[in-house]
């Protein structure tokens, strides 16, 4: 007999959010979530910058666009109905430049046309020292409904739901190979041999290894990148009121050094965007012959390499150096200043990166050998976690047939 109908690999939020959408879904699920460490939401559910994001950054239609636009809302009300600590602060995007109006003003269009709850506003600069006195900018897209949450603290209590709904959650427990029996997939972990007969891959960071050792052929490859942050020194948190970001550059997924205030207390300066040579590699000096081998050996990495070596090279060098990391930032808080800044922590994105080195932009989830595989998912999957559970949880109740 299966150990339990659906399995879920990964104890990340995205696999927490499908395993509630499956516990308390119509008929209910009793899912099992297998999780290699030994708590729940250890990495990039951990390690992220704890922002509610609003759904301006993303191509409208996209999937990134619907869901992160229903998932803020979503995880609102959630926070609120459960007590968890949040606070919707608002931020504000702020061009320094007569070159970066354009992408400013495509930020305003796909905020409108995504419906961003409480409205994105063109701002000038004396409306932006009323909401960030220490900012500079010649203009500002203000978005009221950006917040702050602790997503650990969500996760928790989702793993309370699906476990008071009848669901289980495993830690310790790594899986290490898959494969098939009948109607069964066997998987020999860590903690023994579990059976199920329905399997969803939530890895994150290890999403496409899993989706090799269950017999697919992913189109995509991860690719891991290191995100630092400093932090800024208490005296000076006043500096930062709210969320403070740049215009990002189009061409990537990242958003550029900025500043958060966190839900815990605090301002976070960061982050950067270097290549890991470790997955779960939070420190420069992280290294895994093996999966960086799986980098190196990667034609579309290379491909991603050649385009854009530049901005590469200019994020090692803010990584190895404080006062470029300084300088960075100055262009949004220009009195800021390199003693105002402490080390703070770091973070690895788990990127999706195509065979051609195209950063896949949105998320990914695709039925592939008989298993749900999310290959996709990195920042604002926490801000969209509650509606991205019930489409992963969806789209294996329809190839599952329940």
């Amino acid at each position: 007999m299966p150990d339990r109908e659906v399995i879920i690999i990964g104890g990340g939020i995205v696999g927490l959010s499908t395993a509630m959408a499956l516990a308390t879904g119509t008929p209910p699920a009793r899912p099992l979530v297998l999780e290699k460490e030994a708590d729940i939401a250890a990495h990039q559910t951990g390690h992220n910058s704890g922002v509610i994001h609003s759904g301006i950054y993303y191509r409208p239609g996209s999937l990134k666009a619907d869901l992160t636009v229903a998932g803020a809302r979503a995880l609102i009300e959630f926070c609120r109905a459960h007590a968890i600590a949040h606070d919707i602060c608002g931020k504000v995007v702020v061009a320094t430049a007569e070159d970066e109006l354009p992408r400013l003003m495509e930020l305003q269009r796909r905020g409108l046309a995504n419906h961003v709850s409480g409205g994105v506003e063109l701002i000038g600069p004396e409306r932006l020292r009323e909401i960030e006195p220490h900012a500079a900018g010649i203009k500002a897209l203000h978005v009221p409904a950006t917040g702050i949450v602790d997503y650990v603290a969500v996760a928790r209590k989702y793993a309370d739901i699906v476990r008071t709904h009848g669901g289980e959650i495993r830690t310790r427990t790594a899986v290490q190979d898959i494969r098939r029996d009948g109607q069964e997939w066997v998987l020999e972990t860590t903690a023994g041999t579990v059976r199920g007969r329905c399997l969803i891959n939530c890895a994150g960071l290890y999403s496409d290894w899993i989706a090799e050792r269950s017999g697919a052929r992913p189109a995509v490859r991860i690719v891991p990148f290191r995100g630092e942050y400093y932090r800024l020194v208490p005296p000076r948190d006043g500096l930062v009121k709210s969320l403070i970001y740049p215009v990002p550059d189009p061409a990537f997924p990242f958003l550029g050094v900025h500043f958060t205030r966190m839900i815990r207390g605090g301002v976070e300066a960061g982050p950067n965007a270097v290549l890991s040579l470790k997955r779960e590699g939070y420190r420069k000096t992280d290294f895994s012959p093996r999966e960086a081998w799986h980098t190196f050996g990667f034609g579309g990495f290379w491909r991603l390499a050649r385009r854009y070596w530049r901005t590469g090279a200019g994020e090692i060098h803010r990584s190895f150096s404080k006062r470029a990391f300084v300088r960075a930032l100055q262009r949004l808080l220009p009195e800021l200043h390199i003693d105002d800044l402490e080390p703070g922590g770091a973070g690895v994105r788990a990127q999706a990166i195509d065979p051609s080195g195209t950063l896949v932009d949105d998320f990914r989830i695709a039925v592939m050998n008989d298993v749900v595989h999310v290959l996709n998912a990195p920042s604002p999957a926490a801000t969209a976690s509650i509606p991205i559970g019930r489409s992963i949880a969806e789209q294996a109740g329809r190839h599952f047939g329940w």
